[in-house]
């Protein structure tokens, strides 16, 4: 058994996390109860400052692992070591671009042998978001000489078109995930250990997989900060933003204006320029038109 005390912001935040995981409770103290891969999760409520939340089960380590960021209060009884919880072969995803309004999405799975894993951590192999452009560059490009890795990207044109077939953002992440990580699962099939840095429940995941004739993979582990857990995640986040970054040169190259990222003022005034310039039809053709941002900027450009 593990418990640990956390503020009540993150105890709502854990228990979201395992909302499809739930067991009926009717203990007033008890805020929920959830049974996930064998581990029982139980977070209390209270009127103290601190919440307390205890995981019962082997595994119990692991699902802490996921929580304990370094703003846990406390940890009492068996204390998780940092680090990776899984240092075997291993097949692992990540994506960078979904919140992008004029960016493509990419996806990357790694196929990463324990042989090589002190070696990620020698060239400080970490989440993505942690390292700035220049550093995931460095490591990136070292990364691509020795890990194995399968890159799917979609344009934005392409998005647009998915959307329109009534898909969605989670649907469109789940089949690149699929695929990239069946482009090496289908090569080391003898591989136990394949995650997803979670971004969807695993019903949800199979469930967007519907295309008729679409390989799935199986015996998939999906957790959120996956990158601080698997070293596949890990590399797979660092070739991905890699990957995301020259799509950006591409494009500043091509049109001659440096594209910013996100949805923010900058990313609308941006687009306003980008259509004065090339027009609505070129715009279209690097704009995400699903985001309410393509509404906001071609109302504007059209009323200026």
């Amino acid at each position: 058994m593990i418990s640990i005390k956390v503020t009540p912001n993150k105890l709502y935040e854990i228990a979201e996390y395992y909302k499809d995981y739930y067991e009926h409770v009717s203990d007033k103290n008890i805020l929920f109860v959830a049974l996930k891969n064998g581990v029982r999760i139980t977070g209390y409520n209270s009127k103290k400052t601190y919440r307390k939340v205890v995981f019962n089960g082997e595994g119990s380590a692991d699902e802490v692992k996921i929580w304990d960021d370094g703003s846990l209060e406390a940890i009492e009884g068996t204390t998780p070591s940092k680090g990776w919880v899984d240092l075997d072969d291993q097949i692992g995803s990540d994506e960078v671009g979904v919140g992008d309004f004029l960016l493509p999405m990419v996806v990357v799975a790694t196929y990463i042998q324990k042989k090589d894993i002190q070696k990620l951590k020698n060239l400080g192999v970490n989440d993505s978001k942690k390292l700035s452009d220049e550093k995931i560059k460095n490591v990136a490009k070292k990364l691509i000489t020795f890990v194995e890795y399968s890159k799917l990207t979609l344009p934005n044109d392409k998005f647009n078109e998915m959307m329109a077939k009534h898909e969605n953002l989670n649907s469109l992440k789940a089949k690149m995930h699929n695929r990239a990580l069946h482009n090496l699962v289908i090569k080391h099939p003898e591989t136990v250990g394949i995650y997803v840095d979670e971004f969807c429940s695993k019903e949800l995941f199979y469930k967007y997989l519907n295309d008729e004739g679409e390989p799935q993979v199986k015996d998939i582990s999906f957790r959120t900060k996956g990158e601080s857990l698997f070293p596949c995640v890990a590399a797979a986040s660092i070739i991905a933003r890699y990957s995301f970054l020259l799509e950006v040169e591409k494009l500043n190259k091509k049109y001659g204006m440096d594209f910013p990222l996100g949805t923010n003022d900058k990313v609308k005034t941006f687009a306003k320029k980008f259509i004065k310039k090339y027009g609505l039809e070129e715009f279209d053709k690097i704009a995400k038109k699903s985001f309410k941002t393509y509404e906001e900027v071609t109302n504007i450009n059209l009323n200026d």
